[in-house]
């Protein structure tokens, strides 16, 4: 058996995030082809019907919409590393999925449009990364295009989040008029060439200054100097603060013709730690050569459609996995078998025998996980709760054809064991009309795309009253069910939440009644 310390070492597990339309998902598949993982092209990702070809974007829904709506985890190697990518989506509305993805990576990776910068997603992401100590590199993305001066986006980058950019790549050339970029360690150039629709890596060529003054002119002048008063000004790589979350490393670039890519997966070996001892719920933290611990983040079914199977996606925390071997839930303290596991590569997955810490595994129709959920092999552990977010929309769900009411029940369970949507029940009422919670309006949009297609079951949203909710007890519920203007619901674990008609009842009520229990959801309002 490998050892776990050494096999960790060689892991980098990372996410990326962005404000939707930055370019997030195109640079995933040119990660891909840099690391080897597609042969010598990469499917392009531009527009709608390019992404029907991006290894992450498998749902189809994704493919109709050309947004990434669920996350996907690819490993690939590189550099005698293993690399580990959570893709996540972008859109607001699938916050959740995003938030859950980042607890099982080491860094992050934050994409940002050259001509727009800081957006509001990209702001409420990188918040979610400080509270969770996540570090992250930069890459300004679609530096092909006009866009914003590189002087002035670090400036943005520094007030807008309050951390300090310190490039790893500066720019030779205004956007829109790419040539190359300085390597702020060593000063060297290195020019690049397109390739036929971006499909192969661009080739490269490392320029003298003095050949670089002839060839680029004005613009080799203008970079050098800004890439001098950069390095004087101070601001270069520091590891402790970037692990900090103090800095980050910035990379310029455009994934759509490959320029910088190299850099930036060169950046993430170098940067992103190696998994470490895990943080567990009573403070302590576990070594990553403890016994076998894996933490499940997501939950997901259709990924295969020829079999309707179920796939927990676990991050292993500690120890070695190895396949077969008895696991068991933190939560339940059920026993079940590994025999199915499998490493994920979008949609694609292939049986795996071993993995080690950083790592994704896909533990197929273990029907008892949760997003979550802790499961270990010998010593018990459970690692700290990821949050629910707070609804702010909700939909009352009817099956449109009763005798497909079996599928219907049988599909809102699934979503709900997804974390797809939040699923409320009134006691009385039980599956005949649950109400479908989300932080989004797309929420319900997927909802009912995959209750139709993945499970046969056409359904109609009606709109309730509903605007916001809190968390309750069954203390508090009987005072509430005699006010009007509340509904106390509960979700499939035991939780209740009232939902209130308006904010300003809700305050009114816990004014009026300090004694009853209207708790916050964490994250509340999601990343919007």
């Amino acid at each position: 058996m490998s050892d776990p310390r050494t096999e960790a070492a060689r892991r980098r597990t990372f996410a990326i995030i962005s404000h939707p339309d930055a370019g997030k998902t195109t640079l995933t598949e040119k990660f891909l082809l840099y690391g080897g993982a597609l042969g010598k092209e990469a499917g392009t990702v531009k527009a709608r019907e390019g992404r029907r070809s991006a290894t992450s974007d498998w749902m189809d829904l994704e493919q109709q919409r050309g947004i990434s709506i669920t996350s996907a985890a690819l490993q690939f190697e590189y550099r005698d590393c293993v690399v580990n990518l959570l893709d996540t989506p972008g859109h607001r509305d699938f916050s959740e999925d995003t938030y859950r993805v980042l607890a099982a990576a080491d860094a992050a990776v934050m994409v940002l449009d050259a001509a727009k910068g800081i957006e509001p997603q990209t702001l409420k992401l990188f918040e979610v990364c400080r509270e969770r100590e996540i570090p992250f590199l930069t890459f300004i993305n679609k530096w092909d295009r006009p866009g914003k001066a590189p002087l002035q986006l670090l400036d943005e980058i520094e007030e807008t989040l309050v951390v300090e950019p310190t490039p790893v790549t500066w720019p030779v050339g205004i956007p829109g008029d790419f040539r190359g970029v300085i390597h702020q360690q060593t000063g060297e150039y290195t020019r690049f060439e397109r390739t036929a629709r971006g499909s192969t890596m661009a080739p490269e060529e490392v320029v003298s200054a003095e050949q670089a003054a002839i060839d680029e002119g004005e613009w080799w002048t203008a970079a050098q100097e800004e890439a001098e008063l950069l390095r004087e000004l101070g601001r270069v790589v520091d590891t402790k603060t970037f692990l900090a979350c103090e800095s980050t490393p910035v990379f310029f670039g455009s994934a759509l013709t490959n320029f910088g890519v190299r850099f930036l997966l060169d950046g993430v070996i170098d940067l992103v730690p190696p998994p470490s001892a895990q943080l567990l719920a009573d403070g302590s933290r576990r070594p990553v050569d403890a016994p076998f611990a894996g933490l499940v983040f997501k939950v997901q079914a259709g990924m295969d459609k020829a079999h309707r199977d179920r796939i927990a996606f676990v991050r292993v925390c500690s120890g070695v996995f190895e396949r077969g071997e008895m696991l068991t839930t933190g939560r339940s303290g059920r026993q079940f078998s590994s025999k199915y596991a499998q490493t994920l590569f979008g949609q694609d997955r292939d049986t795996v025998d071993e993995a080690f810490p950083g790592d994704i595994l896909g533990l197929v129709n273990a029907n008892d996980l949760r997003a979550g959920d802790s499961v270990y092999a010998e010593e018990e552990c459970q690692f700290p709760p990821l949050p629910a977010f707070a609804p702010e929309h909700f939909m009352r769900a009817r099956v449109k054809d009763t005798s497909k009411f079996k599928q219907f029940r049988k599909g809102i369970a699934q979503l709900d064991e997804e974390g797809a949507v939040q699923v409320l029940r009134d006691a009385d009422l039980g599956d005949q009309a649950p109400i479908l919670a989300a932080v989004g309006q797309l929420q319900f949009e997927v909802a009912t795309h995959r209750l139709e297609n993945e499970f046969g079951a056409p359904v109609e949203l009606t709109a309730t009253p509903y605007t916001i909710a809190r968390r309750t007890d069954p203390e508090s519920r009987e005072a509430l069910h005699q006010m009007q203007g509340v509904s106390v619901l509960a979700r499939e674990d035991g939780t209740l939440l009232a939902l209130f008609e308006s904010r300003f009842w809700m305050d009114r009520v816990v004014g009026d009644h300090p004694e009853l229990t209207l708790e916050r959801m964490v994250a509340e309002g999601g990343l919007n």
